[in-house]
């Protein structure tokens, strides 16, 4: 499954790694960036950006939204990298054209939880390379 067949999906299971190489893995929403990327937006505060700064390894496989893997889907490896300013802006922008209105209330609830001081609020886009799959 490539780009497009993970883009396509609602949701992925998006696996880090800690500093000991245990897998952490949590259901993200994901679209298709239009340069042979995907991505998603997140809280800076988050720990999977903070795995990213010490493993850009990563692994995404289709999943439901508690992040149960969809049966008979493979993972798929690749790099991933946070970004924020500019960047963050068009890919939140492509992001909430694929999933509207949940979209506008995630971040909504983001900026609730900033305001009472319990995170960043969506405020960084991880963009993920995947690696070459046959397809």
């Amino acid at each position: 499954m490539g780009n497009a067949g993970i883009a396509s999906e609602k949701y992925v299971s998006f696996t880090t790694y800690k500093k000991d190489g245990t897998a952490k893995a949590v259901p993200v929403w994901i679209a298709d960036l239009g340069d042979g990327t995907v991505g998603f937006t997140t809280s800076s505060s988050s720990y999977k950006v903070k795995r990213l700064k010490n493993n850009n390894k990563v692994m995404v496989q289709p999943s439901d939204s508690k992040g149960n893997v969809t049966a008979g889907s493979e993972a798929v490896s690749g790099t991933a990298e946070a970004k924020m300013g500019a960047d963050f802006d068009r890919i939140a922008g492509i992001v909430k054209k694929k999933y509207g209105f949940q979209y506008t209330m995630i971040t909504m609830v983001g900026k609730g939880a900033k305001l009472i001081g319990k995170g960043s609020g969506t405020d960084t886009a991880v963009v993920v390379t995947l690696d070459e799959t046959k397809e």
